[in-house]
């Protein structure tokens, strides 16, 4: 039996315990269920059918995802959030970018299957990464893919996570990179880059986009805007003293999640985010370090889904039950 057969059987079975713990355990309807999981309503019972015929219910649901679940639903309900999943943290690694990965790429794989021509949008970094390298090859030329930050440095040199032209790679779908570096060296140079046509127009398809996928970092000596060199130890050393505690596709925002008004931000070149945000846009994040970026993101409204790990879930949480 096939690898990748097994992985999809796997990631069925998830979604039947995510179906069966929100029917038997928090009594959502199947309407509710189907709006929650972002499937039809026959699709919901099917899935609620198949945990029973698994096994996976008994008097409990006898799932790893169980308690995972549970802080889903949590989260999902503090931040009325249009998506939320936690994926288990393996105690045994201190690295949880392939649970991550598999369970975020379910939902990109999801929008890239469909026939309808579809625009969807991403940042970049390592855990989008390992999201895309969880697609299977497909050709499906009739999706734009588009980015919302440059991969570039102030020097021209090239991030090492870039994320669109590789998926675009594996699913035979139209790139848009942002033709511009993450960070301008100028205020006049980034309003010069923003008002390029070959910017507007990836703005515009980014602003059309169905579902946006952004990577959520922290803001610390050697945090990844920091370590790829798009910022520099002043700047760096800079957001920090201005708050700021985390940051989406290069604009960095304080522990309230509001956008910094100085700093880089008033130089970076990638696409603005709204805020509130009033799209789907997924936060993809995983790891105790990050929770603070990942709570600020969630109170500012920079995001409105969330895929996370079990780890972080409780961290985010406990900030709010101590607050």
């Amino acid at each position: 039996m096939g690898e990748a057969f097994l992985d999809r059987r796997d990631r069925k079975l998830d979604l039947a315990a995510h179906a069966a713990w929100l029917y038997y355990i928090a009594g959502n309807t199947q309407e509710e269920i189907a709006a929650k999981l972002n499937v039809s309503r026959q699709a919901a019972q099917r899935l609620v059918a198949l945990a029973v015929s698994e096994k996976l219910i008994k008097f409990r649901l006898d799932h790893p995802l169980s308690e995972c679940i549970a802080l889903a639903e949590s989260l999902r309900d503090r931040f009325d959030l249009s998506l939320c999943e936690v994926v288990p943290t393996d105690a045994g690694s201190s690295d949880t970018l392939n649970g991550i990965g598999v369970c975020a790429a379910t939902h990109l794989e999801a929008y890239l299957m469909a026939k309808t021509p579809t625009i969807l949008a991403l940042s970049s970094g390592r855990t989008l990464r390992a999201m895309v390298e969880q697609i299977p090859s497909m050709n499906q030329p009739q999706h734009k893919i588009v980015s919302i930050i440059g991969n570039m440095s102030h020097y021209g040199r090239a991030g090492r996570h870039e994320v669109v032209m590789h998926l675009s790679d594996r699913v035979g779908s139209q790139a848009y990179p942002v033709p511009t570096p993450v960070v301008a060296t100028s205020i006049e140079e980034r309003e010069l880059l923003q008002t390029q046509r070959s910017f507007i127009v990836v703005k515009t398809l980014a602003e059309q986009a169905k579902a946006t996928f952004v990577g959520i970092s922290h803001i610390a000596w050697n945090a990844p805007l920091h370590q790829d060199g798009f910022i520099n130890d002043d700047e760096v050393a800079e957001l920090i003293e201005l708050g700021a505690v985390g940051e989406i596709a290069g604009w960095a925002y304080d522990a309230q999640g509001v956008l910094l008004q100085k700093g880089t931000n008033n130089r970076v070149a990638s696409v603005p985010l709204e805020q509130p945000a009033q799209r789907l846009i997924i936060g993809v994040a995983a790891g105790v370090k990050k929770v603070e970026a990942m709570l600020a993101a969630l109170r500012g409204k920079l995001i409105t889904g969330l895929i996370t790990d079990e780890a972080a879930a409780q961290g985010i949480l406990a900030k709010i039950a101590s607050s």
